[in-house]
């Protein structure tokens, strides 16, 4: 059948499975690209299971749920996920490796196609300078997990266009989700507000002020957070956490992103939350 909707996703992990569920569900064919057979096995098994799951909430019906999972197909050559009015690259948070797979992929896109990173604190601006279009590449920040939160930080980088902008909240919408426009800085606004206050709230657990359940008690009742400061971090990855704040320490250069030093310790261990089943907390 003839299909004009369809888009492609590069990374198949915890916020590409997610991006590719919440395009499949808006009707859209999607093209889900890993390098690792087992992270594409992975990832179609958890959206069959959380499609599943929505259908048992009657959230939708059983006939949608197939329909979305037909829509995503899973593909181990970067050439064979076509050519895309839309690339969303979710790949690792490495600046390195995320250039090298823009360079690439940037092939595949439709002759006014965007380019879209769901980076979460590199610069929008260095990673467009990778591309042969930067007025046509942008942040597109979604977050965890994807097909619940209806936030989509749209991140303008220096030389993005402003029609780049209007096609990428569009999109947005079209899926479902709440578009808000930032800039380009180092964190966005998400990471920038949030990352200092899970960082405290390892120092306060570093310096014995109280046990982590204590802490996350006291965020959670004191100032309505639906979650605490250490299970949100146990949830990001700890490892991620370190990332983010070692950016903003480097690129804004101020002593208040300082990494807490329990946090590298946890990381250093493995401890990395929710993914190694132990962080603040265990998980089964």
């Amino acid at each position: 059948m003839a299909h004009d909707k369809c888009m492609a996703v590069i990374g198949a992990g915890t916020m590409g499975r997610g991006i590719a569920q919440v395009f499949a569900q808006s009707g859209y064919k999607v093209r889900m690209f890993d390098t690792m057979p087992a992270a594409l096995d992975s990832a179609m098994g958890t959206i069959k299971k959380l499609l599943e799951k929505a259908v048992a909430k009657e959230k939708i019906t059983a006939d949608a749920a197939r329909q979305a999972l037909e829509l995503i197909t899973p593909v181990r050559k970067l050439a064979e996920i076509g050519t895309n009015p839309l690339i969303v690259e979710a790949a690792t948070e490495k600046p390195d490796l995320k250039v090298e797979v823009l360079k690439e992929t940037q092939k595949h896109l439709a002759a006014d196609g965007i380019l879209a990173t769901n980076t979460s604190s590199i610069s929008i601006t260095r990673l467009a300078a990778a591309t042969d279009h930067p007025d046509r590449f942008i942040g597109m920040h979604f977050f965890n997990p994807v097909p619940v939160m209806k936030l989509v930080e749209v991140v303008r980088g220096l030389q993005t266009s402003d029609e780049t902008v209007r096609r990428t909240v569009a999109w947005a919408t079209e899926v479902g989700k709440t578009p808000v426009e930032c800039n380009d800085h180092p964190g966005f606004v998400s990471n920038r507000v949030l990352m200092p206050m899970i960082n405290e709230a390892i120092f306060a657990l570093q310096d014995g002020v109280a046990t982590a359940e204590a802490i996350d008690n006291i965020m959670k009742l004191g100032m309505n957070h639906p979650m605490g400061p250490l299970a949100l971090a146990d949830l990001i990855g700890l490892d991620v956490c370190l990332f983010i704040l070692e950016v903003l320490h480097r690129d804004l250069g101020e002593d208040r992103y300082r990494p807490c030093p329990l946090l590298r310790k946890y990381v250093l261990a493995g401890r990395l939350g929710c993914k190694s089943k132990q962080g603040f907390y265990k998980y089964e």
